[in-house]
């Protein structure tokens, strides 16, 4: 059975690949924050390095310790390592991004994965660099959707910009199932192999749309009061952190897709009407859902 070490798996990204793994028949384990990761990767075939500071804490010192712990422990233990990437690293540059996208960060994050990527290719280990946007599952837990499932119950969106705008979003337990994908074939795949989770690419008025049209019902839109932030920003990390990111919250963007297509032809998303309806459910307003309403 071949073995899996799961690094950050309570994080978002961690918790679905650990399950995914399992559900492929894998054998799953857990790192443990703050024990030694070369350790507990000893027999591991795949590391998957989820692990980031929480709440965007200390970037620039925390995420450089994480990468050297992780090609720590995959040049001691042989394992593949699976990393998720994110789109600070392009920056505001055209669109789709994809691997040759030039790297053109606008931000101190951004700065920082463009720094984190390069460790990991100089290291000449076995690196899947798994690309989303922001991460959505049905649970609530979402990074920059404003989808609380407490608003959500109440039939009201919070959009963090333009509710117009076209954005990427990678449904975990979709992008949970690639890294799997990917794991398996990683015999096949580049040393360094940079592969863009497309996953699903919509607005938040599509899927106020969505919601609405799945259940009858009408579904507020509100803005959310970046202002707040603002004000807590000089006693908040986490708000001055939230602040520098909210351009990509009125940039357009998508990822290309073709690199995970050729090396994985058969794999397919959850739709937006199928993720809309799950959210809808674990919101509590399955009743409200007619199933012939539930298209693409």
């Amino acid at each position: 059975m071949a073995v899996v070490l799961v690094a950050g798996a309570s994080g978002l990204f961690g918790s679905h690949t650990a399950k995914a793994f399992a559900a492929a028949g894998w054998e799953v384990r857990r790192y443990q924050r703050g024990t030694d990761m070369v350790q507990a990767a000893q027999g591991a075939d795949v590391i998957v390095n989820a692990m980031n500071p929480p709440m965007y804490h200390d970037w620039a010192r925390l995420v450089p310790e994480i990468t050297a712990q992780a090609i720590a422990a995959a040049r001691a233990s042989g394992a593949t390592l699976i990393v998720p990437g994110s789109v600070y690293n392009y920056g505001t540059r055209a669109r789709p991004w994809g691997p040759s996208t030039p790297q053109k960060p606008n931000t101190r994050k951004g700065a920082v994965g463009v720094q984190m990527e390069a460790e990991y290719r100089a290291s000449g280990l076995p690196v899947i660099l798994l690309r989303g946007g922001d991460f959505i599952d049905a649970a609530g837990k979402t990074q920059g959707m404003g989808i609380a499932l407490r608003s959500l119950a109440k039939r009201k969106i919070v959009a963090f910009g333009d509710p117009n705008v076209p954005r990427a979003y990678a449904y975990l337990p979709d992008m949970a199932r690639a890294a799997v994908a990917l794991a398996e074939i990683r015999g096949s795949l580049t040393r360094f192999a940079d592969i863009p989770f497309a996953g699903l690419t919509f607005t938040m008025q599509e899927l106020a749309d969505s919601f609405q049209q799945q259940t009858g019902q009408s579904f507020r839109l509100g803005r959310f009061p970046w202002w707040i932030l603002g004000l807590a920003a000089p006693f908040w990390e986490l708000a001055r952190e939230m602040r520098e990111m909210r351009y990509l919250y009125d940039l357009p963007h998508c990822l290309d897709g073709t690199t995970l297509k050729s090396v994985s032809p058969h794999f397919q998303v959850t739709k937006l009407a199928e993720v809309a309806a799950a959210q809808l459910r674990v919101a509590g307003l399955g009743r409200e859902i007619n199933p012939e309403r539930v298209m693409a």
